[in-house]
């Protein structure tokens, strides 16, 4: 029999609005109810005293490639490391977002997802279908991923035998479609579009990232399906008054939703702010774009897809060039409230609910009866004190 557990003397963030005095009952793993007032505790059920702090939904970061020295493209087991250790930063479920590869690295590392997925251990972060920022992606708009691994969808097979196909690459999402959640692309290069429309056929959701799409280009993609922009304003073609862009495009388009770096480093504050108003909380996903040096001391080393990187303000390659984010989810959820202006409800709406929904996740990323108990319990400086995923309280950081 499952025991009913009350979290109690909490604010409550909901949907709609921030509740005092409420107790969350949780039962089997989901809520099962949202009481007010005092609530006599019977025989075997648990209160918990929450009194002074805040409960948001469990934070979904739809964009993480590692954290605390851990990268995803490692090899076997390297994801589910990393889902043990993002719940220390609220995050209850994540997709696994891999770089540019070889279809050697790029098949470990998806065979890694679904073992991840299918192990399921107690403690982790729900590890969901994965986030590739995929080989079809513009060289001049690249960033951090490796040139040598950037194909054309529609060009003809290498002539070099020790190179790899665009083929090879489009095979393995075939084999490994159910692992795959997300995928980023450039639409503008030669069969971008055909790509988009294969991929959405198929159920997969297309972003436009890493891209120099004119505003036509951009908008041809999301007629043919594309529903998903990756960092937004990062390695895109930037937006000016007369020429808008990949960024126009999707500022201007409700079949859009954006993924924002919310780390006050990779967007200006100013500049968030006016992509929140321009779209809404509904429409953006605050992502972390976390590397290997998440979590880690400003100097510390570590990987990004076998490239060596090193913590800052930001993550960089020895070249100087940003590679990632060093942010967690607890300071994404932060930094939109004391720098952006947004309020608790919305900065949870753009942190769980809206990825929740996004990515089709029935039943997560809110506070409400019948939802999964996957919560994150904040002090009044917004640090994480405690996360709950499935209704099971997981060791404060």
């Amino acid at each position: 029999m499952t025991r009913r557990t009350f979290l109690a003397g909490a604010s409550v963030v909901l949907p709609d609005r921030i509740a005092t005095g409420l107790t969350i009952v949780v039962e089997g793993g989901r809520i099962t109810d949202l009481v007010s007032g005092p609530r006599e505790i019977g025989a075997g059920e648990v209160r918990v005293d929450l009194s002074g702090r805040v409960i948001v939904p469990g934070f979904i970061d739809v964009h993480v490639h590692g954290v605390a020295g851990t990268d995803v493209l490692e090899g076997p087991g390297a994801v589910a490391r990393v889902a043990g250790r993002l719940p220390q930063w609220g995050v209850t479920a994540f997709c696994p977002t891999s770089l540019a590869c070889a279809p050697a690295v790029l098949s470990t590392f998806l065979q890694d997802v679904a073992s991840a997925r299918a192990a399921s251990a107690p403690g982790h972060a729900r590890v969901l279908p994965a986030h590739l920022e995929s080989n079809f992606i513009s060289q001049e708009y690249r960033g951090a991923q490796p040139a040598q691994c950037l194909r054309v969808p529609g060009a003809s097979p290498p002539a070099s035998p020790d190179s790899f196909s665009a083929a090879e690459i489009l095979a393995l999402f075939e084999r490994h479609r159910p692992d795959i959640g997300i995928v980023t692309l450039a639409p503008e290069l030669d069969g971008g579009l055909d790509l988009v429309r294969a991929l959405v056929r198929a159920g997969t959701r297309v972003a436009l990232g890493h891209s120099g799409a004119s505003f036509d280009e951009a908008q041809a993609a999301i007629a043919a399906g594309a529903s998903h922009a990756t960092h937004l304003f990062n390695r895109m073609r930037p937006m000016t008054h007369r020429d808008p862009g990949l960024v126009g495009a999707v500022l201007s388009s409700d079949e859009v939703a954006a993924e924002l770096i919310v780390d006050g480093c990779h967007i200006h504050p100013a500049v968030m702010r006016v992509a929140i108003a321009a779209k809404g909380a509904s429409r953006l996903m605050a992502i972390s774009d976390g590397t290997a040096g998440a979590g880690l001391p400003s100097g510390a080393r570590a990987t990004l897809g076998g490239l060596p990187i090193t913590v800052g303000d930001v993550a960089r390659l020895d070249d100087g060039t940003i590679a990632g984010s060093v942010a967690t989810m607890d300071r994404v959820f932060a930094t939109l409230v004391t720098a952006c202006d947004v309020d608790l409800v919305q900065a949870a709406e753009m942190c769980a609910t809206t990825p929740a929904r996004e990515l089709g996740l029935v039943g997560f990323g809110l506070i409400s009866p019948g939802a999964v108990a996957d919560l994150t319990v904040l002090d009044d400086r917004l640090a994480v004190v405690e996360t709950w995923i499935d209704g099971a309280r997981i060791a404060s950081p």
